[in-house]
């Protein structure tokens, strides 16, 4: 009984130090500028990483002070924990999949179609009841006055390796034939009616082309781009939680088989 308890207790601590890359990832999702303005994307992978904090440690406590009661609680809470950051993983890999990056002629950074993203992040995201508070906490933020203290030259600016939500909210589509005068300010379009951003754009600063559908689309594009990264972690993290989990299966049913066996050899069955 000692040693399975001995094995149960370490292994809990194993999976207490998984919590933490999975409150990291939380953590570095919710301080992105993009996830500031999208709350309810800002909590699941914190709230999960918490609970699997608070869980381990009851699995711990159970295991050192012998408390079958809470290894049984901690062994369906962990299973619990562990399908929620399932179900999680596959429905970030499924609605991040889709990419609606495209390549521009002459510049180092890409352009972004909504249409390539997947429905459910559009619909969630940029749909009409959204974007509105979107639009104007993304206003609020420095991504776009940072471009035009950090590049003056236009070669200097069409060489930069620009983020998805820079491309999308802080210039004017390509396809639109604007012309540059600095990062975020574009004078005398060729060819206004190629796309409504184009009719979108205004050099105001609170305004630029946080209307057009490219910034929603530059949005979605940097939630991809982030959710992927974090995914790896996840991915890492839920494989040891889930050999961690079989592990201390098998060491709580020995135990229990210990204590039976114990309790028939002393005449208590």
């Amino acid at each position: 009984m000692a040693v399975s308890n001995n094995i149960t207790a370490f292994l809990n601590f194993i999976a207490l130090m998984c919590s933490i890359p999975i409150i990291s990832a939380g953590i570095w999702l919710a301080s992105k500028p993009d996830n500031e303005c999208i709350r309810w994307l800002r909590w699941p992978l914190i709230c999960i990483g918490i609970a699997f904090l608070v869980v381990t440690l009851t699995g711990f406590v159970g295991a050192y002070w012998k408390k079958e009661g809470l290894l049984g609680v901690y062994l369906v809470c962990m299973f619990i924990l562990i399908v929620l950051l399932l179900v999680l993983l596959v429905l970030a890999f499924v609605v991040t999949r889709p990419n609606g990056a495209y390549s521009v002629a002459g510049v180092a950074f890409r352009e972004y179609r909504l249409a390539g993203f997947s429905s459910w992040l559009r619909d969630h995201v940029t749909g009409d009841d959204n974007w509105p508070g979107i639009r104007s906490c993304l206003a609020e933020t420095q991504i776009c006055p940072k471009l035009a203290q950090n590049y003056v030259s236009a070669a200097d600016f069409f060489a930069a390796h620009l983020s998805p939500i820079q491309s999308g909210c802080c210039k004017p589509p390509a396809i639109c034939g604007f012309q540059y005068s600095s990062p975020i300010s574009w004078a005398a379009p060729a060819n206004i009616a190629a796309s409504p951003d184009c009719y979108a754009w205004n050099n105001d600063p609170s305004q630029l082309c946080y209307n057009c559908d490219s910034c929603k689309a530059g949005l979605l594009g940097n939630l991809r781009h982030e959710w992927r990264k974090a995914n790896i972690i996840l991915i890492v993290t839920v494989v040891v939680l889930i050999w961690v989990y079989i592990i201390a299966c098998s060491a709580y049913k020995n135990a229990q088989t210990e204590e039976l066996f114990r309790r028939y050899k002393h005449g208590w069955a």
